[in-house]
């Protein structure tokens, strides 16, 4: 049984760093608000620091470290921003 739960918990964190940003992508918020310019850049990178930030606490929950924890990170942040 508790392969089985875990199984279950692996199976519900691999969509964790979607649903951080489930509205969509930094880039994809600032077309949908019409962004140019300065403001666009401002908003950009806010997002990408809310989205590193994010990412970093997703990863000290599942207790990475090292290049596990790096590339985790890399592709959280890739993910959440566009890029």
């Amino acid at each position: 049984m508790n392969r089985f739960a875990a199984a279950i918990l692996a199976f519900g964190l691999i969509g964790a760093p979607a649903l951080a940003f489930a509205d969509g992508t930094c880039a994809s918020q600032a077309a949908d608000k019409k962004l140019a310019g300065a403001a666009k850049t401002s908003f950009l990178t806010k997002c990408g620091k809310d989205a590193k930030t994010a990412c970093d606490q997703q990863a000290a929950d599942k207790k990475l470290g090292g290049a596990a924890k790096t590339s985790f990170t890399t592709k959280c942040v890739n993910d959440a921003t566009g890029s």
